[in-house]
């Protein structure tokens, strides 16, 4: 039995003129560490990859 929160959500193609989202490997994006901090909105993040190879925002 499926349920309809377990089927796939539909494709949508992006708005026609915008540009295509970013895209980064995680490994480029830690350079090698298990965490990388960012700064967004005034505020710093850490974004931390674990022991069960998990990617973790946290604020």
């Amino acid at each position: 039995m499926i349920r309809s929160s377990d089927a796939a959500a539909p494709q949508r193609s992006p708005a026609a003129g915008s540009p295509p989202k970013a895209e980064f490997d995680s490994q480029e994006l830690m350079r090698g560490g298990r965490e990388v901090l960012i700064r967004h909105g005034g505020q710093v993040y850490r974004l931390q990859h674990t022991r069960n190879d998990k990617l973790i925002l946290v604020k």
